[in-house]
């Protein structure tokens, strides 16, 4: 039983025909005998199709060096050395340098000098006792200042002047962004940018600067 399969197997590898693909190159040729467009479409399909039967492993490796003939391989180099260059311990396996970044300052230290440099160490210096009262500055713009106001201050009363205090409402600074109205109002703020002071002047207004 066994001599019929291994004759049978023969066989169909003489004969393409008799192989298990079930694909079947369509024999179209031109008028002047060279291959149509449509045999070189089937031919590259023939191809894709024969690819796809291959391993992922092995379509890898005809993808990244399809012409390299098999006795320039290192595979057939280290026949019959044991551990083919890999060794008797590891085999090829595991992590042979390292983790990750593991390294970085040993045995890999040449690779971060060179391509990473500045990736170790520290520069400047720590801000000790940093005291961040004095970087508070919550911002607010011109075009918001009368939302500050009750809806009875809003419009003009004679003689009174709405007083806008925004440090009272959690403002630090004063910014020109928008419109004002033109209703004038007293402004008291810690800060106020050159352009804010300018357009609540020219509405009839007054900055007050207050600590």
């Amino acid at each position: 039983m066994m001599l019929k399969l291994k004759i049978k197997h023969n066989l169909a590898a003489r004969n393409p025909s008799q192989q298990s693909c079930s694909w079947q190159l369509p024999s179209v040729a031109g008028a002047a005998g060279w291959p149509s467009r449509a045999a070189c479409a089937a031919s590259a399909g023939r191809d894709r199709h024969l690819d796809r039967r291959l391993s992922p492993s092995d379509r890898r490796k005809k993808l990244l060096n399809p012409k390299m003939p098999t006795r320039f391989s290192n595979t057939r180099k280290h026949r019959g050395h044991v551990s083919a260059g890999h060794g008797r311990v590891g085999k090829h396996r595991k992590h042979p340098g390292g983790r990750g970044l593991a390294g970085g300052q040993h045995h890999h230290r040449t690779n971060f000098d060179k391509y990473h440099y500045g990736y170790f160490g520290k520069v400047g210096m720590r801000y000790f006792h940093k005291t961040n009262n004095q970087f508070w500055r919550p911002v607010v713009n011109v075009d918001k200042l009368v939302s500050l106001l009750p809806e009875d201050q809003r419009k003009p009363q004679g003689d009174k002047v709405p007083v806008i205090d925004t440090v009272a409402h959690g403002f630090g600074k004063v910014l020109a962004k928008g419109r004002l109205p033109s209703t004038p109002f007293i402004v008291k703020a810690r800060f106020v940018s050159k352009r804010a002071e300018e357009k609540i002047k020219a509405a009839g207004g007054v900055v007050v600067i207050e600590a």
